[in-house]
């Protein structure tokens, strides 16, 4: 007998489907994410029960504000580690870093990449980076994947999409954070996210994830089913890629 009924989509309350996290600000006393070795754990603890396998950490590279490097980055990373392992719980983490673009910015072979030559980077919220399409170019020329931080989050392009076809067209890797679908970060990243999953332009996916509150948003999203629902069965790189 024929049913009229359409099949009910299995309800899914974990984020294993994604896999690999690959930006977030879970290191200790870098930047505005994690503050000490305690919140750090409790993070990565929570974001394994989501399903999380491997987390790569990206601190801030901002000269300005977040002069952080190699020497602060990977002294933290192994903390983090060492910590892991007394717990035996059983992820894997890693540490690259998060590029601002502004005039410090130098392309060289001291950049924290997110594996081989992937390279994370972000511009202000508030105004384009002016040479950013030079230096996309020049990390291209010099053999770098790059990969652009939630482009949802640019107020600056939110009457100008036709930069985000710029982007793709200059082979530029997109990057969703995972609470933009929702409407954390308010109504314009959230239609400008849409707009963005329509037309394919992400590759990857990640939490970005800084503290408690967006640890909150993320977990209730998940285990409710519905970050799923909105997205799983889009095609993201991670597990792919990393």
């Amino acid at each position: 007998m024929l049913s009229f009924f359409k099949k009910k989509k299995s309800l899914v309350t974990d984020i294993g489907w994604l896999g690999v996290d690959l930006h977030s600000h879970l290191l200790p006393g870098l930047d505005d994410g994690s503050p000490d070795v305690e919140t750090s754990m409790h993070l990565i603890k929570s974001l394994y029960e989501l399903g999380f396998e491997r987390l790569i950490c990206t601190p801030h590279i901002f000269k300005e504000l977040y002069p952080n490097t190699a020497a602060t980055i990977m002294p933290a990373l192994a903390l983090v580690k060492t910590k892991i392992k007394t717990t035996n719980l059983p992820v894997s983490i890693a540490a690259a870093g998060e590029h601002m673009i502004d005039d410090n910015f130098v392309v060289n072979d001291d950049l924290l990449c997110l594996k081989d030559k992937y390279i994370l980077i972000e511009m202000s919220y508030l105004y384009e980076s002016p040479r950013i399409e030079q230096v996309i170019f020049d990390l291209q020329i010099a053999g770098y994947q790059v990969v652009l931080a939630h482009p949802e989050r640019y107020t600056f392009y939110y009457k100008n999409y036709h930069q985000f076809e710029r982007y793709k067209d200059m082979g530029v890797l997109f990057q969703l954070n995972l609470l933009s679908v929702t409407g954390y970060y308010g109504k314009e990243v959230k239609r400008t996210a849409e707009f963005l999953l329509e037309k394919h332009y992400y590759d990857l996916a990640a939490t970005d994830l800084h503290h408690e509150n967006h640890l909150k948003a993320l977990t209730s999203v998940v285990v409710s089913g519905k970050l799923y629902e909105k997205l799983g069965d889009y095609p993201f790189k991670n597990k792919e890629i990393f």
